[in-house]
């Protein structure tokens, strides 16, 4: 009867830390993103700290606080099964895959920094640090560059860990991110092409996909500052900030102020 008391008694305490609005609530959650940043440091350094002896011993330890931080947000949140629709939460655990099993999953070890995807579409960090920042402009823009820069760390570990071993030009990591950057940018100095029909498609889908998401950027950062608020008739989520009235519809709007 006692430990069947602990879990939901567990459940309100996590739900308080991860939810909760009280001083010692936003210090966890503070805690915890910072904690996140430290984490993405280190799947953006291990590509150069690999042939290091201590590397598995901080991998493990790195998998072990993933796995804590993981297993108390599931017990917090309120309903699983919204959870687990989430695309964050399934990217998390896909990082945790690639921690337990570095040695078999080392080639797609470079996908782990799709944390530093998840954490800013997550709504820890937007309810926390981004709260006076939340469903506005400032979210969109921060959402963009943050997908922008997972993407380059994405593509510069695929071309890392498929073409390292083929290609003259790529022979460290800082390489392929070389190559990565002057394929995104269009740049193309022709030092580094990457061999065969494959290496062909592949280069034109990263300058495809890299262009896609500079343009993203751009339209993000030139779109006139807009406020997500649904209006109650229409359904019109984006309002100029100081809007009255819908319009779309002339609904009288009630957008909350912070000032």
């Amino acid at each position: 009867m006692a430990k069947r008391r602990r879990l939901p008694r567990l459940r309100v305490k996590l739900r308080e830390l991860y939810h909760g609005k009280t001083p010692g609530a936003v210090r966890f959650r503070l805690s915890v993103i910072a904690l996140d940043f430290l984490l993405i440091a280190f799947f953006i350094a291990a590509p150069f700290l690999r042939g290091s002896p201590a590397y598995l011993v901080v991998d493990y330890a790195v998998a072990l606080i993933l796995a804590v931080d993981l297993g108390a947000r599931v017990l917090a949140d309120t309903s699983v099964k919204t959870l687990i629709r989430r695309p964050v939460l399934w990217v998390d655990l896909f990082v945790l895959l690639t921690l337990l099993f570095p040695l078999w999953l080392f080639n797609l070890a470079f996908l782990r920094v799709l944390r530093l995807w998840s954490l800013f579409h997550s709504n820890l960090f937007w309810e926390t640090i981004g709260r006076r920042y939340d469903d506005t402009r400032v979210e969109d823009v921060t959402k963009t560059l943050a997908t922008l820069v997972t993407y380059v760390f994405v593509v510069t570990g695929f071309v890392y860990a498929g073409f390292a071993r083929e290609h003259p030009g790529i022979q460290t990591y800082v390489d392929a991110l070389y190559f990565t950057m002057a394929t995104i940018t269009t740049t193309g100095f022709g030092d580094i092409v990457l061999p065969g029909a494959w290496g062909k498609l592949l280069t034109i889908v990263i300058m495809v996909s890299g262009i896609t998401l500079f343009v993203r950027l751009a339209q993000t950062l030139m779109r006139p500052d807009k406020v997500r608020f649904p209006c109650p008739t229409c359904g019109l989520m984006r309002h100029d900030p100081d809007a009255v009235h819908c319009k779309a519809c002339g609904e009288q709007l009630n957008i909350p102020n912070d000032e």
